[in-house]
């Protein structure tokens, strides 16, 4: 079952021409909508579904830093900004929320981690401290008389609504001029000279000198098309959602689950770390790349196959731009949930928060989070096709740096300063034989 999402309606209209058309109507699509419009460009958002529909609303909502890779952080602190901007600047409440998030664990070697990273967190003014196993215990009150060895607190982190954040921000950027087109599937590029020079849709080619591809897991399938070669594997992940339940605070992590209290008082219940990996022809393809991360995190990915190795984004299949597509037979990518996972998920949480528990399952459903060999995000220019720039391979950490990297994406298309540094972004780091660091989840 697909989780809720505020929909949004469509512009009648596919116009004939545009500064810059952006592919996907993720957080990340609808983010830089928003900047590049904002800065008056003509902006058309591309989406094969509806805004939102796949990880942008399937994931925790945490808007964090705590954990973060180092090489991250500049875009996450922009980010948390960012959401207060956006809330202020669209008008509508995105579900942002400087609540704090608490981290408890019974794992000493967990703790002796998270208490190493306060040096990355003090390099960027992290709010972060320690808890003493007393503070873990009254922070996160676990029944059963689970014991907590200590924890983390980082005050000004927060979390958002994942069925409100992109539909609302993309009505924010067509506030300022974007057109919005939904069930819209981008085919491919026109190219001229070595120049982008038109997306082709299934209603049509929208001329442009510019393209942004934001397209999550779809991305490396689309730019393949174009002999650009993006590195992606698609994780496959569970969550559910309970009915209203009492207050346990804003966002909590455990080892053996963690939740999100959403606006209307129900909670977001997922387990970090477990997810499957699915054998297909594209992460056969990229092995080699990934193997580093495929070492470092095999304990808790398990491997197997299913339908997508035939159908979706990582078949390696090709088509025709005059032709339906990959694109349009899979308008939302939308895998079950893992019920086995949904029984563990819910079997822990009634051993920790019993009144959780309690509420019920409303929903579950399933996700692909697009990974790259070293967890980092791309959001790059693509150099062998002239005015095309992709953001994509988020791995997990997409929804709460999404307007950071939206933003940074529109500064690159446009060809203003970049807000941060781009560098660890770059899309040539997978060729250009820059050692691969695997980074935090």
């Amino acid at each position: 079952m697909s989780p809720t999402i505020h929909h949004i309606c469509s512009d009648e209209a596919l116009p004939k021409s545009a500064d810059v058309v952006v592919i996907g109507g993720g957080i990340v699509g609808a983010s830089a909508a928003y900047f590049l419009a904002r800065r008056g460009l003509s902006v058309a958002l591309i989406e094969k579904g509806y805004v939102g529909c796949e990880q942008s609303s399937r994931n925790w909502g945490w808007c964090r830093r705590q954990n973060r890779d180092a090489r991250e952080l500049p875009i996450a602190n922009l980010a948390l900004r960012l959401w207060e901007q956006l809330t202020k600047e669209i008008g509508h409440d995105l579900g942002f929320r400087r609540c704090g998030l608490i981290y408890a664990s019974s794992d000493q070697k967990q703790l002796a981690e998270w208490d190493k990273w306060r040096e990355v967190a003090e390099r960027f003014d992290v709010n972060t401290r320690m808890l003493t196993a007393n503070e873990a215990a009254a922070a996160v009150p676990a029944a059963s008389g689970r014991k907590w060895l200590g924890g983390v607190h980082a005050a000004d982190d927060g979390k958002a609504e994942p069925w409100l954040a992109a539909p609302r921000i993309a009505e924010g950027a067509r506030m300022h001029g974007a057109t919005i087109h939904q069930n819209c599937a981008a085919r491919g590029l026109d190219i001229t000279n070595g120049q982008v020079s038109g997306v082709v849709t299934e209603n049509g080619t929208i001329r442009t000198s510019a393209v942004l591809c934001a397209a999550g897991a779809w991305a490396s399938a689309f730019l393949r098309m174009h002999a650009v070669s993006l590195p992606q594997a698609s994780v496959r992940q569970t969550a559910l959602r309970t009915g209203p339940a009492p207050d346990f605070g804003g966002a909590i992590y455990t080892s053996d689950c963690a939740l999100t209290r959403r606006i209307d008082g129900s909670y977001t219940v997922a387990v970090s770390g477990r997810a499957k990996l699915e054998l297909t022809p594209q992460s056969i393809r990229y092995a080699r790349p990934f193997m580093p991360m495929f070492i470092k995190r095999l304990s808790t990915i398990e491997i197997g196959m299913g339908r997508s190795f035939f159908q979706g984004p990582e078949t390696l299949e090709r088509w025709h731009l005059d032709r339906p597509t990959p694109f349009e037979r899979i308008r939302v990518l939308d895998p079950a949930p893992d019920m086995r996972l949904v029984a563990t998920i819910m079997t822990r949480v009634k051993a920790l928060f019993p009144a959780v528990a309690d509420a019920g399952i409303v929903s579950s459903w399933g996700g692909y989070v697009d990974c790259t060999p070293d967890a980092i995000p791309v959001i790059s220019p693509v150099d062998s096709i002239a005015g095309v720039y992709t953001a994509a391979g988020c791995s997990g950490h997409g929804f709460g740096a999404g307007p950071g990297i939206g933003h940074l994406a529109a500064d690159l298309v446009a060809g203003d300063a970049p807000c941060v540094d781009p560098t660890p972004f770059r899309l040539s780091r997978f060729t250009d034989r820059s050692k691969i660091e695997v980074g935090a989840i």
